[in-house]
């Protein structure tokens, strides 16, 4: 059976028609003749994306009762027995309630598509996971659903529902997304045109990404590996060089002259295992390269320009930077050098040679170090002078052989003098066998000439295969020691990086692997000459102290206290200086955000409370005082019935001020961790009809219904009735007239919970965190009945005695508040 295809309509915000797409879709696949059924689509009471529904067959949905509320879902059961040919499943980021078959509604696609069921759905791109924390900080609005990027990307296609900024307020000023009451709340704050624009700009970014993939598996299915230019990506190419600096910034110039371009630092190895790098300022590098915007990549390759090119081309790159060759004329004679053979061969990759301080000057080849001990070589020099003279008289005093094999017996002994001294021993051995060979054995003997042409001929292929053989044998030894070496300070580094990536605090832990791995009593950080790290003791407080100190970058040193460092090691704490540099700025830059964090909410409750004081308290207090300035005032004289209107007026305003006081100083205390609560037990058959109460009128609207076996609640009395006063009073400014809220009780397990039912307009699941935020009236466009902090302060007063207060959605439209607290253990 054949998968189902995913078709995924991608849009920036609500509201700009990717529901509406979806369906004009599936009414153009059943006009041509596909089985299409509706399995879920949420019109959020929008007339014209209900009507677009039309004829299209739908899936009635499921019940899920759930804490003794009602819900609706998709039924998947019925879908996959009904078995369409295409299902248009809306809201692909969606929670499912508990209890249903799978936790998410993309998971129910995944369901429907392995069944051979194709499907049409919709997301926006504030759901994507990858995108979930970026929207938060552009918006202020956390998203609770989300989708992982794979599973959106995996689709067959994404189709980007797109709509400029004013066009989508206008939709929303028209009423077309929310209903009126939501228009101005929504237009100030998540519709804001600077917000849509991000979000514009995040959707078609992501989009590109999704395309550039796609491209590079058609590339790679079809073996396309000439550059097509569709985005501009720059690599640079790094030997761990000091002109590495230079080229990274030549290399981000040139990307920044195209908004979108890509910057690639690339690094090849040798393939042989043999670090020629050094890793300090390849570890910089790599910083510098992040700093400015850009990913660091290493390859692997015998043939550096190959490996080069391979890269550029298997990533779509559409320039090369190199630096300039550092070789001398000689050399660049003898060889074309990396930069000219990447230019003849990068076909039409655009390839920059960068010049800098060392180009042309000749490379410094470090000291390389013998491929053997000091006592191999003495070996060696001893078995040249005590070998080569028993050969001799062995070959003296036994039976007499030809020329040919005695040239083979002393062969033999170079290549053993070779394998046991090296290079120098076994040169000294073909020059002293040649000169032994020309005096004892070859005619005229006992001279150092030779009389015939083919024995001239024999010795010459003698010396040149000796020196060879001693040259290979050196050199492999001088690889080996090498690449034991290189795996050696693999093993250190793999070893350092995974007690950094288990630590706590990773410089710390970086310092400490450093401390033990080369033996030293501490290592010390200095920041700018000030001790910023240290492990160990003694600490070092400057460079003078120290025994080595090692610079990672302008401000950052390392100073190691115990032994003089080896010359070998010197690269390896060189890279790890310059990764402690890192950490100890990441640190600081951690450090900082906490302390900015409490610091910004103070300023951002400074801010709200000012506002709140400068208007909503001042509106009851100017009442208050226009009415007592009335009535001391001896121009106007007031009947009996004008003086009680204003004592009334008066005292409804003073008693405004001082809830609207209490609540701030409530919230004051609770914030500060000083509210006192004395919970007892307590029935909900008790302080519910007191809350109705203190609502006066209004109070007397709402429907209770309390079962006669409710347990009580362990709960403060005087707390619970002033969090049931402002969720209810806050259920009845949205209800509509002539529905009432409705008060349910029931128990759940060891906890009772207390549901506050309106079927008032809702709010979206995406802003249900923020009608507990203080001083927030989502909505509510009427400036002069509080400062926002009764849901706020509700939640912290529940939370204060044990319970909780969440948001729910209601059943036909609406918002529940469901208050939770602990059942009476007597």
């Amino acid at each position: 059976m054949a998968r189902g295809e995913l078709r995924i309509y991608l849009g920036a915000a609500p509201g700009v028609g990717k529901t509406y797409a979806m369906l004009e879709e599936a009414h153009r696949r059943a006009e041509r003749g596909t089985d299409v059924v509706v399995a879920l689509v949420e019109t959020h009471g929008r007339k014209h994306t209900a009507a677009m529904i039309g004829d299209l067959e739908v899936i009635p949905r499921k019940r899920v009762t759930y804490r003794g509320a009602e819900f609706t879902e998709m039924d998947l059961d019925a879908i996959l027995a009904r078995k369409p040919e295409l299902a248009v499943v809306d809201e692909y980021a969606h929670t499912n309630v508990p209890g249903s078959a799978h936790a998410k509604r993309w998971q129910d696609v995944r369901a429907l598509l392995d069944a051979g069921i194709s499907v049409l759905t919709t997301v926006n791109v504030q759901h994507l996971e990858s995108l979930n924390d970026v929207v938060a900080r552009i918006t202020g609005v956390e998203q609770r659903e989300t989708v992982p990027d794979v599973v959106v990307r995996a689709a067959e296609q994404v189709e980007l529902v797109d709509m400029t900024p004013e066009a989508l307020r206008r939709r929303m000023a028209h009423g077309n997304i929310y209903q009126p009451e939501k228009v101005d709340a929504a237009l100030g704050n998540y519709f804001r045109t600077g917000n849509l624009t991000a979000l514009r700009e995040l959707a078609l970014l992501w989009l590109a990404d999704k395309v550039d993939d796609q491209l590079g598996r058609y590339r790679a299915e079809h073996g396309i590996d000439k550059t097509w230019e569709t985005r501009e990506r720059v690599v640079v190419a790094l030997t761990g060089g000091p002109e590495g600096d230079t080229l990274i910034r030549r290399a981000a110039r040139i990307a920044a002259r195209n908004k979108g371009t890509d910057l690639l630092a690339v690094h090849v190895t040798r393939n042989d295992g043999l670090a020629g790098a050094d890793p300090g300022k390849l570890a910089r590098q790599r910083v510098l390269v992040e700093t400015l915007g850009g990913t660091y990549h290493q390859v692997s390759g015998s043939d550096v320009p190959e490996a080069l090119l391979e890269f550029a081309r298997a990533v779509n790159a559409t320039q090369v930077v190199l630096g300039a060759s550092s070789r001398g004329r000689f050399a660049q004679i003898l060889s074309a050098g990396v930069g000219a053979t990447t230019i003849a061969r990068s076909g039409s990759i655009d390839v920059h040679l960068v010049p800098h301080e060392r180009a042309g000057q000749g490379r410094r080849r470090a000291r390389v170090p013998a491929a053997l001990s000091r006592g191999r070589r003495i070996a060696g020099f001893v078995a040249v002078l005590a070998g080569l003279p028993a050969l001799t008289l062995l070959l003296k005093l036994g039976p007499s052989l030809s020329l040919t094999n005695d040239i083979l017996l002393f062969l033999g002994a170079v290549i053993g003098v070779s394998l046991i001294g090296g290079l120098w021993p076994a040169l000294l051995a073909a020059v002293a066998g040649s000169l032994i060979l020309n005096w004892f054995f070859t005619p005229p003997l006992s001279k150092f000439t030779i009389a015939e042409r083919d024995n001239l001929l024999a010795l010459g292929i003698f010396v040149v295969v000796a020196l060879a053989v001693s040259w290979v044998v050196d050199t492999a030894a001088r690889k080996t020691r090498q690449a034991a070496a290189a795996s050696a300070d693999a093993q250190i580094l793999s070893t350092v990086a995974g007690s950094v990536v288990r630590g706590e605090r990773p410089m710390m832990a970086l310092l400490e692997r450093v401390r033990e791995t080369f033996g030293f009593d501490s290592v010390t950080l200095l920041s700018d000459g000030e001790p910023a790290a240290e492990v160990g003791t003694p600490v070092c407080t400057s460079s003078a102290e120290a025994d080595v100190e090692v610079r990672a970058d302008e401000h950052v040193t390392m100073l190691l206290k115990g032994h003089p460092l080896q010359a070998s090691d010197r690269r390896l704490v060189e890279a790890f200086a310059a990764q402690a540099a890192v950490a100890l700025r990441q640190e600081r830059l951690s450090a900082e955000a906490a302390a900015a964090k409490p610091l910004a909410e103070a300023d951002r409750m400074r801010t709200a409370l000012l506002a709140a004081v400068s208007h909503d308290l001042r509106t009851p207090l100017a009442s208050a005082k226009a009415s007592v300035a009335g009535l001391l005032s001896d121009e106007v004289h007031f009947d009996e019935e004008d003086r009680h209107e204003l004592l009334v007026t008066a005292d409804e305003s003073l008693d405004r001020l001082d809830r609207l006081v209490a609540n701030l100083l409530d919230m004051s205390r609770l914030q500060a961790g000083a509210l006192g609560v004395s919970t007892t037990d307590v029935g909900a058959e008790e302080v519910l009809p007191r809350a109705l109460d203190d609502l006066g009128p209004d109070g007397r609207k709402v429907t209770l219904h309390i079962p006669d076996d409710v347990p009580p609640v362990r709960a403060d009395p005087g707390l619970l009735e002033r969090v049931l006063v402002n969720v209810v009073a806050n259920a009845l400014r949205y209800s509509p007239p002539g529905r009432p809220p409705v008060i349910t009780v029931s128990r759940y397990g060891d906890t009772l919970e207390l549901r506050v039912i309106d079927h008032g307009p809702g709010i979206p699941r995406d802003r249900w965190d923020d009608v507990f935020l203080p001083f927030q009236r989502l909505g509510d466009r009427d400036n002069h009945t509080g400062v926002g902090l009764g849901l706020a302060l509700s939640r912290g007063l529940t939370e204060a005695m044990g319970g909780n207060l969440i948001p729910e959605e209601t059943p036909g439209g609406g918002l529940t508040m469901v208050l939770s607290l602990p059942v009476s253990s007597s």
